[in-house]
């Protein structure tokens, strides 16, 4: 494939992750999945979603009521059926570019020749060490997989000699060069604190003016001296620097070398470093899991079946097999209790364990295929052992009958829970904020796992967005014919189909106070739970506060590329999300936008204002200034700089209409003079190149690159491009239509005249220091002279009715028909040609000013299958918080790190603790009565917590502090009084802050909740 042939369209979230590179060898690749359980499926369907050449899809089985429970293109008319051809039609769906087949029969030896990677699921020993012999000799890359119950395992072989590309996935580290020095060693000062550089890592450099040996020399090691410099190799012979350039990260490569399963089976009890550990608390587990997996083998070949959910005497043979083993290889620390939980739920098939193991092991099929990222080597176990009952006993009091099969869809999950956890999964109440990728992800396992399944049960799930192109590569409920429709509608039509017992509604609801008369006091106190797929903190903090606001647990996942957490909330035992914190974004200063831009980063962000200013912003004001008749009060509460600005703006708009293409191209060939010459010539006028600063040192020095006009040149692709892109979009906002024959623009460029430019000495560039220093009342009284003045010229424009309506335009990354990544990129990168600043492609163009999150389908359903395991706890109703897991991944560097979330932060008011779930809960009317007073409300507080308020706060405004005409008002009446405002018809409880007499002094207090309707 070449580059052109991704289709990016599809592809745009993944490449952002991955690479062209590896989605290339990626997209030459044939995979095996042998086995089509839940855990087979789940892996098919991630490594389809991520566009591998072939999948074959293998499973000589018939689908029995236990596969139900996680295999979701199974239903009930498949039962008895083939599992790969019954699952065949779904996966096909998925990607039009991946080739699928499916295998019924026992892959031999002259089949296995076919694939670069295989994949066991769901086998016997016997098979695993023939097959794995089998391609470890033949190069083909081997992957185990398998999952019993609440327990998983994962293995890799890579064979010899395997190249790792990347080790981590991380974007190289790129330096924006102030100076080389000409010495032994050579000195360079970047423009930037550069953090991400660290001693040894190799750099090329590029666009070094000057110095230009540097360019060609190679990858050069270097050596960090402080924030802003590092040496090289000796340049004392090379010519003087000059000015430019850029120093980039080489990506170091790996080889790794595996061992074959056999041999690994047995050295992995002597040697940890093949463990990769998933849950730091649980490291002498593994080996344990390692021999209990190996028993439950010898088991299965002895008695032809697995041991029965809940069977003690199942479990004591299992536990005496795997003993013997234990005593074989001299292992000590064997965790008895472990193997027995593990035959307890061994027959059991649970959707979230399979989505976390199934994600992995998707993700080690791709780093298999492209060399992208660090592989599993080689052992991987995980359990979620904990999500058993809280009871001493480690059955938690389950019995045989009470987890025997019942012919039901269920029959994986009672296995391991029981009947009566069933139905209380099925009456479970939550709501779900979100439905892209991680949404998708939850929904298809709160079907398979029946939440909100039965009478009384019932899921709400909202999100505003419509489906795009874009989202089918990674939110798999989505196919092409739903484009255009909304998420949560397409959404919950897809889990009715997989589980149709499952109530849920769909909504398109932003969840933010707007949205606060939908999602009201009583919505929230009859869920019982809340789930959070979201994009942005902002939501997540909102939502975090109303889950503490109303005691609901909340259910916290997120991604980036390969890296993802979760988090679970519970009430009275852990902390919250918290509130917002920085999100480690710098904001660039407006004078570095404006004038001093150093990184393509700052020359993006640039041309993302140009287009918001040109094309959006510009058409409202000049739709406002023609229907809104607070026109000129609401600019004038803009202040007047601003206020004459948008003026100005709203007449040269109406001045200077065009009236056909050809006003369109003249329009963009001055705007291109404007940007980047006239501009930049004006800037270089009140600071020429040798300017100096008052203490005498060169001004443009540093992070201040010295700029230079450019001049245009219809031969050059890229200013052409500009102006196709301007004119176009400029066409748009005024409906006139335009055109991409760039011979027919051409001719048309002949035309336009541009007058030269003079720079001005009256013009006044602010700059740091350099800004011109006027009074206030001056500048106010200049702009106010600037608007009547403007005022009086519009007045003479005043189109007829709606004449010159404009149609602004919402930026849109993802539309490539629509020229406005077309103008984004051009626009930057002329700019960064202005500034001697390494152009951006398309692609990289498009993640930093679309502010793009990079994502991949494995770690959005590895991530989902965390959260939903943290699930089967909440609706136990476990107490302890050792029993509760927070957790990070990064798949690209496979690593895992699981550990109990931190415990509710507790403060003490008047000698008594308190956390952030604690509250002073007031039934401010009762049914038949009035609402009580200030009085009555200060005396119940009193009475029930034997507390004393001397002050009451609504938010910032005080509603009482020895107020004695208040103590007889409605509190309601009360906060309507200071603030102003009406309260909402749906409004039902007020959050009141109090202080108290018997301790003043303390910074925090539980809230007064108070319900008055």
């Amino acid at each position: 494939m070449e580059q052109n042939d991704i289709d990016e369209g599809l592809y745009s979230r993944q490449l952002y992750v991955l690479g062209h590179d590896a989605m290339r060898r990626m997209g030459e690749a044939n995979v095996l999945i042998c086995g089509m359980r839940g855990l087979g499926v789940e892996v098919a369907k991630n490594v389809i979603l991520a566009g591998v050449g072939s999948v074959t899809i293998q499973d000589e089985g018939t689908t029995e009521w236990a596969d139900l429970s996680s295999q979701f293109y199974l239903t009930e008319s498949d039962l008895g059926k083939n599992r790969a051809i019954c699952s065949e039609k779904h996966l096909a769906r998925l990607n039009s570019h991946v080739r699928l087949c499916t295998y019924t029969e026992p892959p031999n030896k002259d089949f296995l020749h076919k694939f670069q990677v295989v994949v066991l699921t769901d086998s016997s020993l016997e098979e695993q060490l023939s097959v794995a012999a089998f391609c470890h000799s033949n190069n083909i890359k081997f992957i185990l997989a398998d999952t019993k119950g609440l327990c998983g395992q994962l293995f890799c072989d890579f064979g010899e000699n395997f190249l790792v590309r990347d080790t981590d996935g991380e974007p190289p580290s790129v330096s924006m060069i102030a100076h080389v020095s000409k010495e032994n060693p050579g000195i360079v000062t970047c423009t930037d604190e550069q953090a991400a550089f660290s001693d040894g890592m190799h750099v090329v450099f590029s666009g070094v003016q000057g110095m230009t040996e540097l360019n060609s020399y190679g990858p050069i090691e270097i050596k960090i001296l402080d924030n802003y410099s590092f040496s090289i190799c000796d340049t004392s012979n090379f010519t003087e620097f000059e000015k430019g350039g850029v120093a980039t990260e080489v990506k170091a490569t790996k080889m790794l070398n595996f061992i074959p399963l056999d041999v690994a089976l047995e050295k992995v009890m002597q040697d940890q470093e093949l463990l990769v550990p998933t849950d730091h608390g649980k490291v002498q587990r593994h080996q344990s899991l390692h021999l209990g997996f190996r028993a439950l083998q010898e088991f299965q070949q002895k008695y032809n079946r697995l041991p029965k959910p809940r069977n003690q005497s199942d479990a004591e043979l299992l536990l005496a097999m795997t003993k013997q083993l234990s005593a074989a290889v001299h292992f000590d620390s064997l965790e008895e209790d472990v193997v027995r939980k593990l035959s307890l739920t061994a027959r059991g098939s649970l959707a979230p364990i399979n989505a976390f193991i199934g994600g992995l092991a998707a993700q080690e099929v791709m780093k298999a295929c492209s060399g992208k990222f660090t592989p599993l080597k080689q052992w991987l176990y995980f359990d979620a052992l904990e999500c058993l009952p809280e009871q001493e006993n480690c059955d938690g009091g389950l019995t045989e009958n009470d987890c025997a099969p019942r012919d039901s869809r269920y029959d994986g999950q009672i296995a391991v829970f029981g009947s009566e956890f069933q139905e209380k999964l099925k009456k479970q109440r939550y709501f779900l904020v979100g439905a892209g990728a991680i949404g998708c992800e939850l929904l298809k396992n709160f079907a398979l796992i029946g939440l909100g399944a039965g009478e009384g049960g019932h899921i709400t799930v909202t999100d505003m967005d419509s489906i795009e192109r874009s989202n089918l590569n990674r939110q798999f409920l989505f196919r092409s014919e739903d484009i255009g429709r909304q998420k949560s509608e397409v959404a919950a039509e897809a889990v009715h189909e997989i589980n149709p017992s499952i109530n849920i509604t769909s909504h398109q609801n932003r969840v933010g106070q707007e949205s606060e008369s939908i999602y009201t006091h009583q919505f929230y106190s009859s869920l019982d739970g809340v789930a959070a797929a979201l994009d942005n903190v902002e939501a997540r903090v909102y939502l975090d506060e109303r889950c503490v606001q109303y005691r609901k647990p909340l259910l916290e996942g997120g991604t980036l590329g390969g890296k993802a957490h979760t988090l679970v909330v519970v009430p009275h035992l852990t902390e919250s999300y918290g509130p917002a914190t920085s999100s480690g974004q710098k904001a660039i200063p407006l004078c570095t936008l404006k004038h001093f831009p150093h990184r393509i980063e700052h020359t993006l962000q640039w041309a993302r204002e140009q287009f918001e200013g040109l094309f959006n912003q510009t058409p409202e004001h000049v739709n406002q200034y023609l229907s809104d008749a607070d026109f000129w009060a609401r600019t004038a509460g803009r202040g007047e700089a601003e206020a004459a600005e948008v003026v100005e703006v709203v007449y040269r708009s109406l001045k200077d209409r065009p009236r056909n293409w050809q006003d369109c191209v003249a329009w963009a060939r001055l705007q291109w003079e404007s940007f980047y010459n006239n501009d930049i010539a004006q800037l270089l006028y009140c600071f020429p190149p040798d300017h100096v600063t008052s203490s005498n040192l060169s001004f443009w020095m540093g992070a201040k690159r010295c700029p230079h006009p450019l001049t245009f040149d219809p031969a050059n692709t890229t200013h052409v491009d500009f102006i196709v892109a301007s004119a176009n979009l400029y066409g748009q906002v005024y409906g006139i239509e335009g055109s991409t024959d760039r011979a027919d623009i051409l001719k048309l460029l002949k035309g336009v005249r541009v007058p030269p430019f003079h720079p001005k000495s009256s013009v006044k560039i602010a700059v740091e220091d350099e800004e011109r220093k006027e009074s206030t009342e001056e500048r106010n009284d200049e702009d106010q002279a600037k608007m009547d003045e403007l005022k009086q010229k519009l007045s003479s424009l005043q189109p007829a009715g709606q004449q010159g309506r404009m149609f602004p335009l919402e930026f849109e990354k993802d539309d490539d028909s629509n020229f406005h990544m077309d103008f984004i990129v051009a626009a930057s990168n002329l700019r960064a040609e202005n500034y001697d600043i390494p152009a951006a492609d398309r692609h990289k163009s498009k993640l930093i000013a679309g502010r793009i999150i990079p994502a991949i389908a494995t770690t959005t359903a590895a991530t989902s299958g965390l959260m939903c395991l943290e699930l089967y706890k909440l609706v136990q109703g476990h107490q302890q918080i050792s029993s509760f897991r927070t957790s990070f991944l990064n798949m690209a560097a496979s690593y895992y790190l699981m550990s109990q979330p931190f415990e509710e932060p507790v403060f003490t008011v008047a000698g008594k603790e308190y956390s952030l779930w604690d509250q002073f809960l007031v039934q401010g009317r009762k049914e038949g009565q009035e609402e009580m007073t200030v009085e009555e409300l200060l005396k119940y507080v009193k009475e029930n917590y034997h507390l004393t308020i001397t002050a009451l706060f609504y938010g910032p405004a005080l509603l009482y502090s020895n107020h004695s005409d208040r103590l007889k008002q409605r509190v309601s009446d009360v906060v309507l009084m200071v603030t102003k405002n009406e309260l909402p018809v749906h409004m039902q409880m007020l959050e009141l802050i109090p202080s108290f007499a018997e301790d003043e002094d303390c910074e925090k207090v539980p809230p007064v909740r108070y319900i008055f309707r």
